[in-house]
């Protein structure tokens, strides 16, 4: 992968706190990782805003007693698969 260096200036104050969790030597792999951390973080709010109203409850009648019924009820139904005999499974 290539690099290219960028010249930031950062509060004197934000630089001492980065360099006691990330020590000196460790300062810009720690702003490397906060920046792609950060940059996922947008990238999903953008996506979850675009995708609102994307959900109709009507089309999903199986949660409308609350999708942890649900997810519990499948849960159950897969216990009982598992521990039936392997010639009943299909």
């Amino acid at each position: 992968m290539s690099h290219r260096r960028a010249h930031i200036v950062i509060p004197e104050d934000l630089a001492v706190e980065i360099d006691q969790v990330a020590g000196k030597r460790g300062r810009s792999q720690f702003l490397i990782d906060s920046a792609r951390r950060e940059i996922s973080r947008r990238r999903m709010i953008r996506a979850i805003s675009q995708a609102a109203g994307a959900w109709k409850d009507a089309d999903h009648p199986e949660l409308r007693r609350g999708a942890d019924r649900h997810v519990a009820k499948l849960r159950r139904e897969a216990a009982r698969r598992l521990a039936a005999p392997r010639s009943a499974r299909k």
